[in-house]
């Protein structure tokens, strides 16, 4: 079956996903999200990534005004944080996200814009500013320094939609070129890399840290944005040494063969003095730390330098993931984060920016097992791991296209 004969049942699904998602009310009958993570203003979890999906279907004449109006209210409602805690994903930078999608389309929102605009950078400034002195004191970093999540590769991605031009992305993209350079410890490991656990805080199984690949934690956020800027004309000095920097470590840890490659999704200290990853550490294909989103930043990396073999080389990787039941296999969850919606969203985008017709052909398998996975038990409305994010995946499938400004950049795979 071809992606065009499926794109009814993709559009189908998507459409009941949203009308069941139309009414916060309804939604939420106690009056807002449950959860860590579900603020309004959360993207992740709130009704601000909720927001996102009504937004996106009206910008394409899938859903109504209306709709996307009320969520995105919904979203706006409160205080909203412009503070330490405000990020791609949370506060202000996340509804000036969405609010320019709306913007995009209707004059509206632009005043609202404006405001959040404003506050965004403001954020983004005291992040630099704490950045820089870190750098300057020969620190390792933080997770919530340069990650796309928290930290400033999500503000960078944020700010070079928005605003190409503008100073504060270039000043942003400087920092990322600079997060590349090396630090005055050993050269053995790269200047990225955290002296944490995965989860951002010490723990006893990491005591020399980590090295982290991810497109949501990692240093795939850098290279996704440094390698989108390059391919969009807006150059700062260093930065096509900055994407060969962390290519090059890459490459030392990629795994598997040319038909197969594959990236680990972090490595220890040990592993790094080994020069070893052990085949069992291979991430599953989720977009967080596996295939779905290393394969997008290094077929990003490779369009940016023009390098054919790196983009084939993600190409591959992508579609061995793909065609390997055991893979599928490892991604029951229907969601972005990591479930089958985050893989086959990035391989739709993949797949679309080098017409590549193999990719094409794998997607409509991988939609009928997400189709059938959301037809049975409830699942969350949230957009990183619930319906919401399923919904975008199958519509931007069903439809074969995401105008700019593409709703996919907060997963940087655009």
């Amino acid at each position: 079956m071809t992606t065009t004969a499926h794109a009814p049942a993709a559009l189908s699904t998507a459409d009941k996903l949203a009308d069941a998602l139309a009414d916060p009310t309804t939604v939420w009958p106690d009056g807002r999200p449950s959860g860590g993570r579900a603020w309004p203003q959360s993207l992740a979890g709130g009704a601000s990534g909720i927001a996102l999906l009504h937004i996106e279907r009206a910008r394409t004449g899938h859903g109504d005004w209306d709709t996307a109006h009320t969520w995105l209210a919904a979203a706006v409602d409160g205080a909203i944080s412009a503070a330490s805690n405000a990020n791609l994903y949370f506060g202000a930078p996340a509804l000036a996200f969405i609010t320019h999608r709306a913007a995009s389309a209707s004059s509206r929102y632009l005043r609202l814009l404006d405001r959040l605009d404003a506050a965004t950078l403001t954020v983004t400034h005291s992040r630099l500013t704490a950045a820089h002195q870190r750098i300057d004191r020969g620190e390792r970093p933080p997770m919530e320094e340069f990650d796309l999540i928290q930290g400033l590769s999500g503000l960078g991605a944020y700010h070079l939609s928005r605003h190409p031009h503008h100073q504060i992305t270039r000043d942003t993209l400087a920092y990322l070129v600079r997060l590349t350079e090396p630090l005055s410890e050993p050269a053995e490991l790269p200047p990225w890399w955290m002296n944490v656990a995965p989860t951002g805080a010490p723990h006893r199984d990491y005591p020399g840290g980590h090295g982290n690949f991810g497109l949501a934690h990692g240093i795939g956020s850098a290279l996704a944005v440094l390698s989108q800027a390059l391919l969009c004309g807006v150059a700062v000095p260093g930065m096509t040494d900055a994407v060969e920097r962390i290519c090059a470590w890459t490459d030392r840890w990629r795994q598997g063969d040319d038909a197969q490659p594959w990236w680990p999704g972090q490595i220890t200290e040990q592993q790094a003095a080994d020069r070893r990853v052990h085949s069992s550490l291979r991430p599953r294909p989720s977009w967080c730390y596996g295939v779905s989103g290393t394969a997008r930043a290094q077929q990003l990396a490779g369009l940016a330098l023009g390098e054919t073999a790196r983009v084939q080389a993600a190409e591959h990787a992508i579609l061995a993931a793909l065609r390997d039941p055991a893979q599928q296999g490892q991604l029951p969850e229907i969601g972005l984060c990591h479930g089958m919606a985050g893989l086959l969203h990035a391989a739709w985008r993949m797949g679309s920016d080098t017409a590549n017709p193999e990719i094409t052909a794998e997607l409509p398998r991988l939609a009928d097992r997400l189709i059938r996975a959301l037809a049975g038990e409830p699942h969350d409305p949230e957009l990183l791991d619930g319906t919401a994010g399923a919904a975008l995946a199958l519509h931007t499938l069903g439809t074969g296209r995401a105008s700019a400004p593409y709703w996919d950049t907060f997963l940087a795979l655009a």
